[in-house]
């Protein structure tokens, strides 16, 4: 069934029945450098920007090593979730978890994955926040770049968030009709050499700004007490090792990239292999712009590393790097909120199989463009989606904050506290043993570690707002 063009007969629009996503044949051809391009688009994006403001809180000794500990934390939680993707079934043959909630379901029961799912579900939801703050705040440094450079650096030149966080929605709930995650690998490598491409520049403006200053600023110990109070100091700590966690936020969707790769080799030996050139290539890139940023500017760090150059840096080649991270937040959007996207649709399936409005598909063949197609649940929800990160983005648009909350809210539950459970249950882990009491005390001083810094991100988000 479908409409025909009055000239060529072609049809313009057919309607077919759509499956359930767990239903429809998948053909996986990811490869261990696929694997990287998405795990680098979700980990590299809006938190290495506000690295060497960690770093000035941290100082040069406990700001480098908290980036190197929270790296090590999530390669060992990748390890750990690498291994439950297949789980063995005495009748089927082994069984395949494709999302971090299966796997959790699997593993731990019903009432954990529940649990879990308010952590996953928060997780992807703010990340769809944050990169929306994110890019307004990128697009706005290029407006303010090219206005002090005709008006000079001491031009006012202030410009306000909700125009560009309102274009970045636009732009998302076109990309949101994407169907499914294994649709997006090219987005996926466009968003990762964006990222690549803006860190090298902020780091190379950042090692410039030192050589021609002369000499290395920011002290062991970070942030004076003269430049904030004792109390202040505390909270911003906090906030920084949120904004650390915040910046290792790949392992909710680590099942989910591990879903795409091809086999044989098998799957957990590949993701394995892409975790590892993944968290190596990404904390290099850390330690490389926060601590260069930090000894460019000390005290003086902005939360944002790529707003400090607009008085410094040539204005094109800023504005280049504030170019490549909308891009790139554009990319990284997708690779989260696909997952949250499938699942929410995959029970609408499942829970009204005979609505033509969650089921039925359209395929709309326009001319001189590629056939697509659109299905009403997915064209509502995924709008509505949207719609409600830029509302919530509007209303909070403090970005150190943001991130740090986030950090502080979802490492502990989805990196450790799980991953940990999972792999007691599936190797059967006695208590008292010397793993069990590892891995327990893993587990609570991470917990205390979070706590710490959502403590230090509420309180910014309240002065912030209150200010």
């Amino acid at each position: 069934m479908g409409l025909e063009s009055a000239n060529d007969k072609t049809p313009l629009l057919v309607v077919e029945e759509a499956q359930p996503a767990e239903r429809l044949p998948i053909k996986r051809t990811g490869t261990v450098w696929t694997a990287v391009a998405h795990i680098v688009t979700g980990v590299i994006g809006s938190g290495v920007l506000s690295l060497a403001w960690s770093i000035a809180q941290l100082g040069w000794i406990a700001g480098p090593l908290a980036m190197v500990i929270f790296a090590s934390i999530t390669l060992i939680s990748a390890f750990l979730l690498c291994n439950t993707y297949r789980s063995p079934d005495p009748e089927y043959g082994p069984n395949r978890n494709r999302s971090y909630l299966d796997t959790v379901d699997f593993h731990l029961g019903e009432k954990y994955a529940r649990v879990c799912s308010l952590f996953v579900y928060l997780s992807l939801y703010g990340l769809g926040i944050a990169y929306n703050v994110t890019s307004a705040i990128s697009m706005r440094a290029i407006q303010k770049s090219n206005c002090n450079h005709k008006e000079g650096h001491k031009a006012a030149c202030e410009y306000g968030d909700t125009y560009y966080m309102l274009l970045f929605g636009v732009v998302q709930t076109v990309l949101s009709q994407i169907p499914n995650f294994h649709n997006i690998e090219w987005l996926s490598v466009v968003a990762a050499i964006m990222s690549f491409t803006y860190s090298f520049i902020g780091m190379g403006l950042a090692i410039a700004l030192v050589v021609e200053d002369g000499y290395v600023k920011g002290s062991i110990g970070g942030i004076t007490t003269t430049a904030t109070s004792e109390v202040a100091k505390v909270w911003l700590v906090a906030q920084a090792l949120g904004d650390i966690a915040f910046a290792y936020p790949y392992s909710v969707i680590l099942i989910e990239i591990q879903d795409t790769l091809k086999s044989p080799p098998p799957e957990t030996q590949t993701m394995k292999k892409a975790s590892i050139i993944s968290v190596v290539i990404s904390t290099l890139f850390y330690l490389c712009c926060g601590s260069s940023g930090y000894a460019a500017f000390g005290d003086d760090t902005p939360g944002n590393l790529l707003t400090g150059f607009g008085k410094y840096g040539p204005y094109w080649l800023v504005d280049i790097a504030n170019l490549c991270i909308v891009f790139h937040l554009v990319g990284a959007y997708q690779v989260y909120s696909q997952p949250l996207f499938a699942n929410v649709e995959n029970w609408f399936h499942a829970k009204y199989s005979s609505s033509e409005f969650v089921n039925r598909i359209y395929t709309l063949k326009l001319p001189l463009l590629p056939a697509f197609t659109v299905n009403l649940l997915r064209l509502c929800f995924r709008t509505a989606y949207v719609a409600s990160t830029v509302i919530i983005a509007l209303i909070f648009p403090y970005f150190n904050q943001v991130l740090g909350a986030l950090g502080g809210m979802t490492f502990w539950p989805l990196t450790i506290y799980f991953p940990v459970e999972m792999y007691f249950k599936q190797e059967n882990i006695q208590a008292w043993t010397t793993k069990w009491v590892v891995l327990r005390t893993f587990t609570v001083v991470g917990l205390m570690v979070a706590l710490f810094s959502l403590a230090g991100s509420i309180e910014g988000l309240i002065i912030e707002r209150l200010s």
